[in-house]
């Protein structure tokens, strides 16, 4: 059994880039036993193209056709998918959004102070990531919550090789407050999330199928893209995620999948890369 060196003072182990976890890792800060192997879920071992996947929730995603707020249908169903690409074997995390209950833009455009704002933005991340971790557990699905802003009666912190660790003990784990810092987006958040995870790619759901020329609801003739580097995104300015986000996707070489998450059942066919979708990478 290979051997994993503590730190001084360390209650876990240290990992190395690309280091995976062996033994035992102490109970967790939600009271939890990571030593006990979770029942339950049985996984496949299909012909899977990411085996190990980011999916980026936004907030909207997660209010259907509310205005504001949570839909439990449509949480319920994400849920399902999601349950699902964990049955197929797909070791699966996910980055949730906040705007369906605050953005911090906006709440700066109204002359909140910028940081505050964002702040709040990210706490409203941690509530839908919580309603979310609800969602897959009543589906059978076991998940972790871990926050970049440390609220440790609520939620585990953000630690990185306990996020690999809940991987791959087969949990669903759910980034929460974004990056913890103002001024970088969700979106950036995921990337680099998917980049410490070591995942095969980032999926960002979306309410259309691909990316596109122009909003495609607006404009009947727009154009949709199967495939495009990462300087088409910036240099056609196509904003499908930030420059930030696709700047550090292009410097890891991670692909970007963007995906309608409307559709039940489509995350499963981009595990198989069979969706309908547009990928970024190159």
């Amino acid at each position: 059994m290979r051997r994993v060196a503590l730190l001084p003072g360390a209650s876990a182990p240290f990992l190395l880039p690309g280091q995976r976890t062996e033994g035992k890792v102490p109970a967790d800060d939600c009271g939890r036993d990571d030593n006990k192997t979770e029942t339950g879920m049985t996984t496949g071992d299909g012909a899977l193209k990411y085996r190990r996947l980011l999916v980026k929730l936004s907030g909207e995603a997660l209010m259907g056709q509310n205005g504001y707020g949570l839909d439990t249908a449509v949480v319920d169903r994400l849920a399902a998918d999601l349950a699902g690409a964990l049955a197929e074997g797909c070791e699966v995390s996910v980055v949730v959004g906040g705007g369906n209950i605050f953005r911090g833009l906006q709440g700066a455009a109204r002359g909140m102070d910028r940081a505050t704002a964002d702040y709040m933005g990210m706490l409203a991340t941690v509530m839908n990531a919580l309603a979310l971790q609800s969602a897959l557990e009543a589906a059978g699905a076991p998940a972790r919550v871990l926050s970049a802003i440390t609220m440790p009666t609520v939620c585990e912190p953000y630690v990185r090789h306990r996020a690999l660790y809940h991987l791959e003990r087969k949990r669903i784990v759910i980034f929460a407050a974004g990056t913890g810092n103002p001024f970088f987006t969700t979106d950036t958040a995921a990337t680099l999330r998917a980049i410490e995870m070591g995942c095969d790619a980032v999926a960002k759901a979306t309410q259309v199928d691909g990316v596109y020329s122009a909003d495609p609801k607006k404009d009947p003739a727009a154009q949709r893209y199967d495939r495009l580097s990462y300087s088409d995104v910036l240099a056609k300015d196509l904003r499908v995620m930030d420059g930030a986000a696709i700047a550090l996707a292009r410097d890891n070489h991670l692909p970007v999948i963007v995906f309608s998450i409307d559709e039940p059942g489509n995350l499963i066919k981009v595990l198989r890369g069979t969706a309908r979708a547009t990928v970024i990478h190159g």
